[in-house]
Order: structure tokens, then C-alpha cells, then sequence
């Protein structure tokens, strides 16, 4: 995938004069959506989806526990005592929240914030308190803590007690087994769009590890900007529960150039894939994981993920094979080389091209989508029915 430019231009007044049309008109389509009874989750699905999300903090208030399908009654129900004392996770939490001092805006007041430490702590254990199945793992106060800067703590509690009973359940396991096996997916996405970064990132063996802490903090871990993080959530809230992966697919994909340049090693492509550049095209990114998921959904994958990784380590030995003068990543760089050589002299773009659905289509295909997920527990139904075949390897050791 690479970056696009776009034919034309137009003036920076007319530009903004634009995105205060469609917002105004975005708006008013959302309050329209939230007046009826029943409340239109579909519409809601799309305008989380399409260009810009939910737009404002005061927004995602009214939207994100309808995309959640948290009733009213759990809402409104007073908070439960933690008891911290007695609570296994409490060090290791207290440890994690202790080194989330980044996460919140720069120059807030230290008091403020130790405050808003103190209440992300007790959102996690009395969502643990309240579901002795759930088991806490590192990177999942990544995720509170920005539901807590969004919504607050007594909204928070009942969003993110929903969140982890469905999107992130399989993170909540007591083994990562599940969480290995939905990394597993990434490379048959990337496969499908663009072969020769598969193959590269094949012989590499640089595997899917560099993807972890995108996956299991919903990228709140990573990105620097708070705006970019919400944006994310609008989008992964309104989709199907593996659509992170789908996302973590097509950032490989748009750095397409800076993965096929880099050194065939493994330390090499792992340190250049882990390090997410703070500029990404969000919106475009965003666009390109919903097509990617329309055109191939995790059922049609969920065989290919389980049996991936274990690809990996039987090309080895072809790669230990090639001679010095035929290193793997001299090879690939050779046959890129040719391969656009090729297609520049048949006049033909040298962009792996792959069907598109129109925007408005792609955003009702993915609201339907996401609309298991507000039916409950059907919403992992794809992954669960996969994890037959699901390899057991120790990535994670």
C-alpha cells in the first residue's frame, strides 16, 4: 500500500468550509439517530465508522454505550466498594498505573491526575471484583484509561465491564492462547494485499510479536495523540472485535517501501514495525481496514491463521540455505526491482490494487457487522469456531 496523492486542489478556505458542511450535517444526523425509539445503532455504527467518528468527547458520552448495547439500569447503578486489600491484581495494577503518567494530557495539575489515577485503579478491580473469569493482564489499563478521560469514571465502569466481557475477553483468559491466535491472523491479511511484504516478512521471521501491544491496548499504548486514540475507538466500537488486527494489517501494508528497504533480519524488521509513525493517515487507514475486512472476514481466514506461524519457522531452513552472494533480502529487493521495472514499461501501476466498495456501502456492510457484537457474546462466535485449529506455540514465554 502506498501513500496516494490526490488530483487537484483546493483552497484551505474551501477545505474547512467543507468539514463544517458535512459536520454540522454529521451532527444532526447523530441526534436524529439517538431521538428514536428505538435508538438507530446501525446509523450510529456508520457515523462512528465514517470520516472523523463520533467528532467530540460529549458525543461519545451518548454513542459508545448504545455501540455497546449497555442498558440504562446498568448505567445508573451506584458503584460497587473495592476492596483493594484483599484483591490479587491490586499491586500489579497500582505498578502499571503508576507508569501511565504519558497517557494523560500534558499539563495537567499532578493533583487532578493522581486523582484520576486513583479512580482508573478502582475501575479495574471492581470490573475484575465483579467477574472473577476476567483475568487482568499488562496493557489493559492502556484501554481504561481512555474511557475513563472520555466518559468518566462512573460510565467508564459499566463500558469497560461490557468491553471485556466481548472485545477483549479473549485477552482476559488466563493463558494468551486466543490473543496468539488472533495475532495469527495478521499475515494472511497482509498476504492476501500485498505477497512480496508477506514473503519478506516471512523470511525474516520477525513473526507477529511487534503487533502485541497494538492489539491488546487498542493502540492507546503507542500513539501519542489522545485525538488519534478516540478516533480509533469510534471505529473499533462500531466493528466486528477483530477489527484492531485488521487495522495493525494495514499499517504494515502503507509502510510497504520503509519494510521492503529494511535489512532481511529479524531484529531489524521487528525494530522498524514496532516504531508506529505519529503521522499515519488515520482516516485512509481507517477506510482501508473496512474495505479489508468486507473483502476478506475472518471466516475466511480463520484456517490460514491457524496454521501461519507455523509457516514461519518451516521456511527457515530454506532461508538458512540461500548463499552469501544470495542473501534472502538481496533476492527480494532484485525481484522488486524487476518486478516494477516490469510494470513501469507495460504502463501499469506498480500499487497492488484491490477492489473497493463504494463508502457507503463499506460503512453499512461494517455496521451490520458490528451489530453482533450488541447482540452479545455471537460476536466472537468467528474466533471461538477457529480456535480448533489454533496453533499452540510458545510466543510469549
Amino acid at each position: 500500500m502506498k501513500k496516494s496523492r490526490n488530483v487537484g486542489t483546493s483552497s484551505p478556505v474551501n477545505g474547512k468550509q467543507d468539514w463544517d458542511t458535512r459536520r454540522k450535517r454529521k451532527i444532526a444526523d447523530i441526534t436524529q439517530a439517538l431521538s428514536v425509539s428505538p435508538v438507530d445503532v446501525a446509523a450510529l455504527r456508520r457515523m462512528a465508522i465514517s470520516e472523523g467518528g463520533l467528532l467530540t468527547d460529549e458525543i461519545r458520552c451518548q454513542v459508545w454505550p448504545k455501540l455497546l448495547n449497555v442498558p440504562l439500569d446498568v448505567l445508573n447503578q451506584e458503584p460497587d466498594t473495592v476492596d483493594r486489600e484483599n484483591n490479587k491484581d491490586y499491586n500489579q495494577v497500582l505498578l502499571d498505573v503508576q507508569r501511565s503518567l504519558r497517557r494523560f494530557p500534558p499539563g495537567m495539575p499532578d493533583e487532578q491526575r493522581e486523582g484520576l489515577q486513583e479512580e482508573l485503579i478502582d475501575i479495574i478491580l471492581r470490573v475484575l471484583q465483579r467477574n472473577p473469569q476476567l483475568h487482568y493482564y499488562q496493557g489493559y489499563h492502556d484501554i481504561v484509561v481512555t474511557f475513563l478521560l472520555v466518559v468518566g469514571e462512573h460510565l467508564a465502569t459499566a463500558l469497560v465491564e461490557k468491553l471485556s466481557t466481548h472485545h477483549l475477553r479473549d485477552f482476559m483468559d488466563p493463558t494468551m492462547d486466543n490473543t496468539k491466535h488472533i495475532l495469527n491472523y495478521l499475515m494472511p491479511i497482509i498476504e492476501r494485499v500485498n505477497p512480496e511484504v508477506h514473503d519478506f516478512m516471512q523470511q525474516a521471521e520477525v513473526g507477529t510479536v511487534f503487533a502485541l501491544s497494538w492489539l491488546i491496548t487498542w493502540f492507546g499504548h503507542v500513539l501519542s495523540d489522545f485525538r488519534h486514540v478516540v478516533r480509533l475507538y469510534d471505529f473499533f466500537l462500531a466493528c466486528h472485535p477483530l477489527m484492531p488486527i485488521y487495522f495493525a494489517a494495514v499499517i504494515v501494508l502503507y509502510r510497504e517501501e520503509e519494510v521492503l528497504e529494511c535489512e532481511c533480519d529479524m531484529a531489524m524488521v521487528h525494530h522498524l514495525l514496532s516504531q508506529i509513525p505519529q503521522d499515519l493517515p488515520y482516516e485512509t487507514l481507517i477506510s482501508r481496514a473496512g474495505d479489508l475486512f468486507v473483502q476478506f472476514p475472518p471466516s475466511e481466514l480463520a484456517r490460514e491463521a491457524a496454521s501461519h506461524e507455523s509457516m514461519a519457522s518451516s521456511t527457515f531452513k530454506d532461508f538458512e540455505l540461500a548463499s552469501a552472494q544470495q542473501r534472502p533480502d538481496s533476492v527480494l529487493r532484485r525481484r522488486r526491482r524487476q518486478k516494477q521495472a516490469a510494470l513501469e514499461s507495460s504502463g501499469v501501476s506498480s500499487v497492488v490494487a484491490v477492489a473497493q466498495p463504494s463508502a457507503a456501502r463499506r460503512f453499512v456492510r461494517l455496521a451490520v457487522m458490528g451489530l453482533t457484537v450488541a447482540l452479545g457474546a455471537a460476536a466472537l462466535a468467528v474466533v471461538n469456531t477457529a480456535l480448533e485449529w489454533a496453533p499452540k506455540l510458545d510466543l510469549f514465554p
